[in-house]
């Protein structure tokens, strides 16, 4: 693997808003913050925000065991264990809960109105009704964005196998979260010629049959930030493998597991933004005037090893604008 700076053509290609320019005062003396931390599923991307998240906040002062005590739950992407998880985090009155996707920072929303509630991993809070707008929330929740820059995705499909027409695209139609990119995906796929061959899988357990019920008619797979999939993103490695489609990928760790490329933000730094947002709120801060954050930055990463498997030559050109090669 080798690492080049990334090339200015991708990185404009990223949304931006707010790095919120504040100052951090130290913890209170002698307080332990209690903070539940939940996530809908486990998944590398999802663990590294959360990672990214307790680290910022320990450079900031905050460190487990010192000052600082953590409840992490998975919801096993379940909602009604998230429901369960956010009342249990409610009746334990913890300082902050973090929300790690959609449908567990909805599960937080709805248990509570008090307790501030930082998100992250969340493609578009306003249509999940979490927060009044992007730049002033007007509730007790605000946190990061991972809306990821689709229509760059797709382009970069275009360039790795410029005969392919037809994109298979699996997606779990009850996340707002995946509703939201599918939309996204369509209006980039009519912009850029591309017809979209769509299968939905409710559960993790249904995205290898999904994936290979629409195998024959795709000529190349995308797979979005959609937690459902990309927990089981395996199976649809090994459909694109054993059709040999090119894969493309809404983040860096789906490339790294096995996806061909992605223009990708990077989890671990979205969950620092979303720890640096955290200690402002612990602090005193009201969620509800800070604005939504957006990663600035998107990175072109691209798997030699998954393109040879998938049946796909990586032009020169490509490679010296990535800035990972996984080989």
């Amino acid at each position: 693997m080798r690492k080049r700076p990334a090339s200015m053509a991708f990185a404009v290609l990223m949304l931006l808003v707010t790095m919120a320019a504040g100052t951090f005062a130290a913890p209170a003396p002698g307080k332990t913050y209690h903070i539940g931390i939940m996530q809908i599923v486990e998944h590398p991307s999802l663990d590294a925000a959360r990672r990214g998240f307790q680290d910022a906040l320990a450079e900031l002062g905050y460190r487990e065991g010192q000052n600082v005590r953590y409840a992490v739950q998975s919801a096993q992407g379940d909602l009604a264990i998230a429901q369960t998880i956010a009342r249990r985090f409610v009746a334990d009155q913890v300082d902050m809960i973090l929300a790690i996707a959609t449908p567990t920072a909805q599960a937080a929303a709805q248990a509570t109105r008090t307790i501030p509630i930082l998100i992250t991993a969340v493609t578009d809070p306003v249509a999940a009704r979490l927060v009044e707008s992007l730049q002033r929330p007007g509730t007790n929740v605000t946190g990061t964005s991972d809306m990821t820059p689709v229509a760059a995705q797709l382009e970069l499909l275009k360039r790795l196998a410029p005969s392919a027409r037809r994109v298979g695209v699996v997606y779990n139609a009850g996340e707002v979260n995946s509703r939201v990119q599918l939309e996204l995906t369509r209006d980039a796929a009519r912009r850029l010629g591309l017809e979209l061959v769509e299968a939905s899988a409710a559960s993790s357990t249904e995205v290898l049959t999904a994936a290979q019920s629409i195998a024959r008619r795709a000529d190349a797979f995308y797979v979005f930030t959609d937690n459902t999939v990309v927990s089981a993103l395996e199976s649809v490695i090994k459909v694109a493998e054993d059709y040999r489609k090119p894969l493309i990928v809404g983040e860096g760790d789906s490339v790294r597991r096995g996806g061909l490329a992605s223009v990708a933000i990077d989890y671990y730094q979205l969950g620092r933004q979303t720890g640096r947002m955290a200690a402002q709120v612990l602090e005193g801060r009201s969620p509800a005037e800070m604005p939504i954050q957006f990663q600035e930055e998107a990175r072109l990463i691209i798997n030699l090893q998954a393109a040879s498997r998938m049946g796909v030559v990586v032009s020169g050109e490509l490679l010296q604008q990535a800035a990972e090669v996984i080989r």
